[in-house]
């Protein structure tokens, strides 16, 4: 008799994994589908002058698609990892509606302004010191709202989205000054 408990705890158990496995599989699919792309440049390309410091220093146009079932709000943060003092905040923005499918140029979305490395509440474009720098554009969907005031910084939003991220899209662009 207790061989068969035995036997039976761990086909259970066996059952259980399988289960947990395609879940996850289904996770997965769901984030490989939401995706944030730009009509202004490729994903690993360079982004157009117009959107840098150098340029007209404002946003570029995005795409959404594919955002999650259940999502509440969107986050949306830009940095360069590449800064010669650690990651550059260029733009954070949450509490952005999960309705939203297109963020035109030189606008931002309708949410909460986050502040960025140059201190302000708004899009701060590409500006490197030297070389070729990578510019992340982070798209998370999220199951709440964020419980946090305008002007949070790109930690304080991370921190509120602890546990709440439903899925990531990553556009990535570069720029160098030549």
């Amino acid at each position: 008799m207790m061989k068969i408990a035995i036997l039976l705890f761990f086909l259970l158990g066996a059952c259980n994994h399988q289960k947990k496995q395609d879940a996850s599989f289904i996770r997965k699919e769901n984030i490989q589908k939401f995706r944030i792309e730009s009509p202004a440049f490729d994903n690993g390309g360079f982004i157009p002058v117009k959107y840098t410091a150098d340029g007209e220093n404002i946003s570029p146009p995005l795409k959404i698609s594919g955002t999650p079932q259940g999502t509440k709000s969107l986050a949306l943060i830009v940095d360069d990892p590449d800064a010669p003092f650690g990651t550059w905040v260029h733009w954070v923005v949450f509490n952005i509606s999960p309705n939203i499918n297109f963020i035109p140029e030189g606008t931002q979305p309708q949410g909460l302004q986050g502040i960025n490395d140059f201190k302000t509440l708004k899009y701060g474009g590409p500006s490197p010191p030297s070389g070729t720098h990578r510019y992340f554009f982070k798209l998370y969907a999220l199951d709440t709202v964020l419980n946090i005031p305008e002007g949070a910084s790109k930690k304080e939003v991370e921190k509120a989205m602890e546990g709440h991220i439903l899925a990531e899209a990553v556009l990535m662009g570069k720029y160098s000054r030549r």
